[in-house]
């Protein structure tokens, strides 16, 4: 005589409602096991992403290349030359360098500001905006002219102009950073309107204006160059380190290196993965824990209900249908403590993306991936299977006789 899933279920629900206290507990293992597993991988996948976000808006594609020569000479302009003779590889290059000022326009000033607001000044070429992935928006960007020239313009990223000019028209004005005036040309299109510490809080100067600020004792050592793709960035990174050891002599007249974003970025992604790993394999020892109490809640209900297996094997019940109805009710426990899991597990992502945000200073909200939420329930049904697996077929070979006698 045959079981159909429809009764197993059922029998399963009476069977759980009978003893709720003790289904839950036997529950918990994998509502906890769930529920850090998902807040630990939900969570780190989430900063993950957001950290290939800010890769993405500073530009992709790009290698960071330092020069610095014994004879004073002036890195950036060797390794901006070099470039102009490698074609359409290279998109365009500029100076790494930042400066930190006082930014003022009329009586606003940038010391007053909160810090992630805070306008940040970049010296540029006139290829700034190509390396870093802006448009401009009003006016125009930094040329050749203002670099040959020592021209005192800047243009203002869209957040900077925010900040400093609110609703008003910010080109042509006059700001001045550490007491020396610039003239806005230009402002760029927002292209990271959800980070606090936003690319869009921008301003770039011409790099040669860097001669007007007696306290910058940057020598424009280390820029950054953007190529066409990513198939370009070994080859085009390859040139550039041997052209570096070539002017510093392998180190006797200088020194110098060449380094993908891409790298950084592989890097990242590769530490996060195994943290995750690391963590959740932590975390799934709960699930461990939990499965080893399925099975052992199990044993004991096949102890309790020994009689009940003996009347139904004795009126014809075949052992397919007894591992069917103990695997239900396994898979049942463990299905509903990971749902418990799964609900807990977004709170918690919840609640660990407004911690991040606390500490990074910039909104996060994290959840879990439907592809996570499918997995882990999956997970939970397919441990109280196996581990309900050995009390099932144990309950299945009891002998009608044998289990008639059992008290």
């Amino acid at each position: 005589m045959g079981l159909k899933l429809g009764q197993a279920v059922k029998m399963a629900v009476k069977s759980i409602l009978a003893k709720k206290g003790r289904s839950f507990l036997t529950m918990l293992g994998i509502i906890i096991g769930i529920a850090s597993v998902m807040t630990i991988v939900a969570t780190i996948d989430g900063y993950n992403r957001k950290v290939m976000e800010a890769f993405e808006a500073q530009g992709t594609n790009k290698i960071t290349v330092s020069l610095s020569l014994s004879d004073g000479s002036n890195g950036f302009e060797k390794i901006y030359d070099y470039c102009q003779g490698l074609g359409d590889d290279v998109v365009g290059v500029t100076p790494n360098t930042q400066m930190w000022g006082t930014v003022k326009y009329g009586a606003k000033t940038s010391d007053t500001m909160d810090w992630q607001q805070r306008p940040r000044v970049y010296f540029g070429s006139d290829q700034y905006a190509k390396v870093n992935s802006f448009t401009v928006a009003r006016g125009r960007d930094l040329n050749k002219i203002d670099i040959d020239g020592y021209h005192q313009v800047c243009v203002l990223g869209a957040r900077a102009a925010k900040a400093m000019f609110d609703y008003a028209d910010p080109l042509y004005q006059d700001i001045t950073i550490n007491g020396v005036p610039f003239t806005v040309v230009g402002v760029y299109v927002e292209k990271d309107a959800g980070s606090s510490y936003s690319v869009d809080s921008v301003i770039a100067l011409p790099y040669t204006a860097s001669r007007f600020f007696t306290d910058m004792s940057e020598d424009m050592s280390e820029c950054a160059v953007k190529v066409k793709d990513s198939q370009t960035v070994a080859p085009v990174m390859a040139k550039l380190q041997s052209y570096v050891n070539s002017l510093t002599q392998d180190g006797e007249r200088g020194w110098g290196y060449a380094y993908s974003e891409q790298q950084w970025r592989d890097e990242s992604n590769s530490i996060l993965t195994m943290i995750s790993v690391v963590l959740g394999s932590i975390a799934g020892i709960s699930l461990l824990v939990g499965g080893i109490g399925i099975m052992n809640i199990m044993l004991v209900t096949v102890t309790e209900r020994t009689r009940e297996i003996g009347i139904r094997r004795a009126i014809g019940a075949e052992r397919a249908s007894i591992v069917t109805q103990f695997l239900v009710e396994a898979a049942m426990i463990c299905g509903v403590g990971g749902v418990i899991g799964i609900v807990i597990g977004y709170g918690g992502t919840h609640l660990a993306g407004t911690l991040l945000a606390g500490l990074v200073g910039e909104e996060m909200s994290l959840y879990p991936s439907l592809t996570i939420t499918l997995a882990a329930f999956a997970f939970s049904v397919s441990l109280g299977i196996l581990f309900g697996m050995y009390p099932a077929i144990k309950a299945s070979g009891l002998q009608p006789v044998v289990a008639l006698r059992a008290e």
